[in-house]
């Protein structure tokens, strides 16, 4: 017999007067209470505080124990008892594995869930403010964040929930424009929650089934609209696109060099690998981890723009070669940190193909871009490398952490890092073992990341993570047109931006009208950071600075909040003038 679904366990109390539907959720909240024992009913009724009238005032009323309790608050009367419990008196022993911890648990987790819903709802308004700004020392002594040997009690685990949250970063917030990662998703936000609950680990499919089944069918998908064949190929959810651009150069010294992994660096040549100026330091970081070196990673020109100059990178592989060096490893950028410059992809792959070395593409900051019908030629021949990096928690705002590398070679990932260890990739389990995936990764332990983007995927669909992404370059075009030619601002580049990211200068009225343009520039680079110091003081937005080559300190604006609207570009400007008109 098909389910009715959530409500219909009251179903066999209702009555047949028609005074009450059996689906109503009074119905299930009075079966419930009688269905379910240890009062785990009354607190799930307490919880759902269904309902249609005005509250009535909170009445006490006798538990079966003779205990007083508070009514259930729900909107009609419906003699569910809801414990007044005094957590003061409560310690983690006696929450759940504990016997007749399962009421004290439902109440605690209900404390912990309304503190973050709070937080929640208070992160979406715009009149609260982004940061509640304390200095390290401050912070250290407003409260005690030290550990303990004896145990604290469940009402002060609740005080540092509270705490932890007042000062932390309201990322969520319509105005907070500091980072790549930005905005809070609900349905993102309720798988995390999810997943936390499940509580397991990603490596083999005795374990999660479930999760390795969607992060197979994720990543497919996720190859399918990079342009590779039927979705063919290989993939992982790793910690961050820092570790996925390491696994990349890992893959690409084994292709060439697969003795690498049992003889190390001392059987192989000398290997260069080659990454624009403008790439992101995690390549460099990867190098030095692998053992590589950061020396032999050799910094490609880029244009003005931030675009690594072809010519260039021919050149400097030539180069190498006739050092006698072994290039074997080309990290093109989609998406730059700080120009959010796009790199010629199609140019790029005709040389990795013409000397044959392995083409990485890093879109942790615009991979994105690909679920957009008007953008996603921004990477037109991403299809031809070997490999990429996608960060959906960046431009798809899922919840961090959450980053992929795709690889166009089907088992490569296997036998460069796997193991075999006996105790987890047993060889004789009664399942298709190419489900256990842990073996192809460095780690053992591995989050689960993938049912964030999954659920969201459900939820939105591609055509809605489409319009999301579409919304925010629309903003940062929008941004780019008030203030281009606006008094006071300079943009650090010509031309409107690729990505989200627009960089100016805002000139105070002090500095704006120098003519020594040493000195102008000595005071410029001061005028950003002062600014945004203001910001974090008076809390009000934040967005990121920095310098880039010979280029002083200038305001790096980038776009991936959901929440984010033309009024908040708007406040944005507004206010980057009033904290900055004095200096």
């Amino acid at each position: 017999m098909a389910s009715h679904g959530f409500w219909f366990l009251g179903a066999e109390n209702a009555t047949g007067n028609g005074s009450q539907s059996p689906n109503t959720p009074r119905a299930w909240c009075q079966a419930a209470a009688q269905k379910f024992t240890g009062g785990i009913g009354s607190k799930l009724c307490a919880l759902l505080n269904v309902g249609e009238a005005e509250k009535t005032a909170q009445a006490q009323v006798k538990a079966e124990d003779g205990s007083t309790v508070e009514s259930c608050g729900c909107n009609k009367p419906c003699n569910c008892p809801k414990a007044t419990v005094c957590f003061s008196d409560l310690y983690s022993t006696d929450l759940l594995p504990a016997l007749d911890g399962d009421a004290k648990t439902m109440n605690f987790l209900q404390e912990v869930v309304d503190i973050l819903l709070a937080y929640i709802v208070e992160s979406f308004d715009r009149s609260t403010k982004v940061i509640d700004f304390h200095y390290p020392n401050e912070l250290l002594q407003r409260n005690n964040w030290e550990l303990s040997d004896e145990p604290e009690t469940l009402d002060d685990i609740l005080i540092s929930c509270r705490a932890t949250l007042k000062y932390a970063i309201k990322t969520a917030h319509p105005r907070y424009f500091n980072q790549l990662s930005t905005g809070l998703d609900m349905v993102g936000l309720a798988a995390d929650w999810l997943t936390s609950t499940a509580n397991t680990n990603m490596f083999t499919y005795e374990v999660a089934p479930v999760f390795v089944l969607l992060e197979y069918v994720t990543l497919k998908k996720m190859r399918e609209i990079i342009g590779w064949q039927d979705g063919r190929g290989d993939g992982i959810f790793s910690p961050g696109g820092a570790i996925s651009n390491m696994y990349a150069m890992l893959l690409a010294r084994y292709k060439m060099f697969p003795e690498v992994k049992e003889k190390g660096m001392s059987s192989v040549p000398r290997l260069v690998a080659f990454t624009s100026e403008h790439s992101h330091f995690s390549i460099k970081k990867g190098a030095a981890a692998l053992g590589i070196g950061t020396e032999s990673v050799i910094c490609i020109k880029a244009d003005e723009r931030g675009k690594m100059i072809p010519s260039d990178l021919e050149r400097r592989i030539i180069e190498a070669k006739q050092k006698g060096y072994v290039p074997f490893f080309v990290s093109a950028t989609a998406g730059t940190t700080v120009y959010g410059a796009f790199d010629p992809l199609m140019a790029i792959a005709d040389i990795c193909k013409k000397h044959d070395v392995w083409m990485h593409v890093d879109g942790a900051w615009g991979g994105s871009l690909l679920m957009s019908r008007k953008h996603r030629w921004k990477l037109n021949g991403v299809e031809r490398a070997n490999s990429m990096t996608w960060n959906p928690h960046k431009m798809m705002a899922v919840p961090l952490q959450c980053s992929a590398l795709l690889v166009r070679e089907e088992g490569l990932m296997q036998s460069c890092n796997q193991m075999q260890a006996c105790y987890l990739f047993q060889q004789d389990k009664h399942y298709d073992l190419s489900y256990d995936t842990g073996d192809k990764a460095l780690q053992c332990g591995r989050h689960v990341d993938i049912f964030k983007l999954w659920l969201m995927w459900r939820a939105k669909g591609t055509i809605g993570f489409e319009a999301q992404i579409d919304k925010c370059l629309e903003l940062s075009e929008y941004l780019y047109n008030k203030i281009k030619d606006r008094e006071g601002y300079e943009m650090v580049f010509d031309g409107k931006p690729q990505h989200t990211n627009v960089c100016f200068w805002y000139l105070p009225p002090g500095v704006r009208y120098l003519e020594d343009k040493v000195e102008k520039m000595k005071r410029l680079h001061k005028v950003a950071p002062v600014i945004k110091a203001r910001m974090m003081e008076y809390g009000t937005t934040m967005v990121s600075y920095q310098p880039q080559g010979d280029k002083v300190n200038f305001f790096r604006m980038v776009i991936s909040n959901p929440a984010a609207t033309f009024e908040d570009i708007d406040f944005l400007i507004e206010e980057i003038e009033r904290l900055g008109q004095d200096l």
